[in-house]
């Protein structure tokens, strides 16, 4: 298969990044996919684009597609929460901005041997970085009933995750992502089934979050991001559910405002300084044209945020 991605939210994550104030900047793609996004930085700006992702596929393809800017893209294989040792890696203490898209590849969704989709038949892999050992078939096949029932209810916001865990554990063992299909259509009720787009959504979603710790490492990861930002220096953030941007929105609220002193001390006593600014005071949501061009869009949602100097 050919790496193809759209970029999600092109224009407003170019503008919000603030481009013309670096034009020799350092910038880093935290999630690389395709490259589209590292792509127009590199053809707006002089800088480097650090180009990080878990996927090897996704790092060869955009290495071939990125050649012609020659040593301007830098790919690093790993993952975005380790932003500061991937920096020095690469011979930096500290970037311009950052481009966290928080949303899975369209090469992984449509590749039937990734596992992310419930549409075609494949092994239960959902590893985004193919080198990791856990996978959707170890944690479907060992993760308790129990266990597997508050994955698939937090992660995927699923009602049915009970019902939908205690069949799992009874169909085990399972390998193919028909099976896991299966096994949810038995568990969900024929009438909730048609009032919802795909009734394995959520639980593809909750097992995918699971395998690749894609919440659990998010606010540390964007906190050590805003850390390594020059001042005057910007990260953005795209997510496409309401578990991501909601870490992002009280993360960023949290670097804005850190004092945890009572609201009715006369001074602040626990020392801790805000970090910046929020740039975005609601997030921006594509456009109804982006949604008709780039369906896969039409959840996405973009938070900035702007380091400032200690003494501001």
């Amino acid at each position: 298969m050919e790496f193809k991605h759209i970029p999600v939210m092109l224009e407003p994550c170019m503008e919000l990044l603030g481009l013309d104030r670096h034009p020799d900047g350092v910038f880093v793609d935290g999630t690389l996919g395709g490259g589209g996004h590292t792509q127009e930085i590199l053809s707006r700006t002089r800088g480097k684009v650090l180009g990080i992702d878990r996927d090897w596929e996704a790092l060869r393809a955009a290495g071939e597609r990125l050649a012609p800017f020659g040593d301007r893209f830098v790919p690093l294989h790993g993952n975005y929460a380790n932003i500061a040792s991937l920096l020095h890696e690469a011979g930096y203490d500290s970037m311009d901005g950052m481009l966290m898209d928080l949303g899975v590849s369209s090469y992984q969704l449509d590749n039937p041997e990734r596992g992310f989709s419930f549409h075609t038949d494949a092994p239960l892999d959902m590893r985004m970085d193919q080198t990791a050992p856990l996978t959707a078939e170890i944690v479907l096949n060992t993760y308790s009933e129990k266990e597997l029932a508050r994955i698939i209810s937090l992660y995927g916001e699923e009602k049915w995750a009970v019902r939908i865990a205690k069949f799992i554990v009874a169909a085990r063992p399972l390998h193919t992502t028909m099976d896991l299909v299966r096994v949810i259509d038995a568990a969900v009720p024929a009438a909730e089934r048609r009032k919802v787009s795909h009734p394995a959504r959520r639980t593809f979603q909750a097992i995918r979050i699971e395998v690749n710790s894609e919440l659990s490492l998010l606010e540390p990861a964007l906190r050590d991001a805003v850390s390594c930002l020059k001042p005057g220096g910007r990260l953005v953030v795209i997510t496409f559910h309401s578990l991501e941007d909601r870490i992002v929105k009280q993360t960023f609220h949290n670097l804005q405002y850190p004092c945890t002193c009572p609201p009715k001390a006369p001074v602040c006593i626990c020392g801790k300084k805000p970090q910046g600014f929020v740039v975005t005071r609601k997030p921006v949501l594509p456009t109804e044209e982006e949604c008709e061009i780039n369906p896969r869009s039409h959840s996405a949602k973009v938070r900035a945020f702007e380091k400032t100097s200690p003494e501001a």
